[in-house]
């Protein structure tokens, strides 16, 4: 993590996102702040989908998330899932939702739902630098949103929570995307045996590794590539072990999906994925859960 900017992962994420307005359709997800907030225009975007020399490098690894639709799609899938989850809980009253690892979400900027409120969890040099780039894109930061800047590994998400405003006493909606696989798997359950404590009911929604001996070679070579470039990933999940954690800690309704069914589901059947799952999805599982 640089001091002065977001990591990688955030950025390939935006603009991957971004990229999704202008190339694919049916779109996924509609987020006309995705590339506002990165300040790029249309054609700027489109420079960027040609694979890169080397997918390893910074700009090699930008491009790769760019250009390599299945990825780009999930990036959509993944955020348009827990929007859609969010949307439910407000049906049933819900007003808070937390977003752990908000690198440059724009959901906050976007909110609908009057009397919602949101809270932006991320490590202090992501805030940053989003504060820096909503300042200079325009975007108003909206009355409801609370940032909370909080390092998962050292910093307690419970104490920083409580400052930002939230209520533990009051029903929630957790979304955690892209950074389950990034921590210690101590923290990692740390942080859901936090979110199952919440005195209401709670819902959390999070993106995972699954270790399964069919992908177990891939998932290792690929951790390998990410370490190389400093963000190592450390947390990985056996889809049947995690279901038992997760009721363990009293959540009853688990709903868990393969990275390209859940792709598939938007796109109104399984389409350029019929047979096997690219390679870049076949580990990547989402999964909801609520008690």
């Amino acid at each position: 993590m640089d001091n002065q900017e977001p990591s990688r992962t955030a950025l390939v994420t935006a603009y991957a996102r971004a990229y999704h307005q202008i190339a694919d359709r049916p779109r996924i997800l509609t987020d006309p702040l995705a590339a506002r907030l990165l300040g790029v225009t249309d054609d700027e975007l489109s420079e960027f989908d040609s694979p890169a020399a080397d997918p390893e490098s910074s700009l090699g690894a930008l491009r790769f998330g760019v250009s390599d639709r299945p990825r780009r799609l999930f990036f959509a899938a993944r955020a348009r899932f827990a929007e859609d989850r969010v949307a439910e809980a407000v049906t049933t009253g819900v007003r808070q939702v937390v977003i752990l690892g908000a690198g440059l979400d724009t959901f906050a900027y976007r909110n609908p739902y009057p009397g919602l409120r949101v809270f932006e969890v991320d490590h202090p040099a992501t805030q940053a630098w989003k504060h820096r780039r909503l300042a200079a894109s325009g975007i108003d930061r909206p009355e409801a949103l609370a940032f909370v800047p909080v390092d998962f590994e050292t910093d307690s998400l419970a104490t920083r929570l409580d400052e930002a405003g939230f209520s533990r006493t009051e029903p929630a909606v957790f979304v955690w995307l892209g950074v389950v696989y990034y921590l210690t798997p101590d923290a990692a359950r740390a942080t859901l045996d936090y979110i199952a404590r919440q005195s209401e009911s709670v819902e959390v929604v999070f993106d995972y590794l699954a270790d399964t001996d069919e992908d177990r070679a891939q998932l290792r070579a690929r951790a390998q590539r990410a370490a190389a470039v400093g963000e190592p990933w450390f947390s990985y999940f056996a889809p049947h072990d995690i279901a038992a954690q997760l009721r363990a800690l009293g959540f009853t309704d688990i709903e868990d999906h393969a990275a390209a069914n859940l792709i598939a589901g938007y796109l109104d059947g399984p389409g350029e994925f019929d047979g096997a799952p690219p390679q870049s999805l076949r580990p990547i599982r989402i999964l909801r859960a609520s008690r």
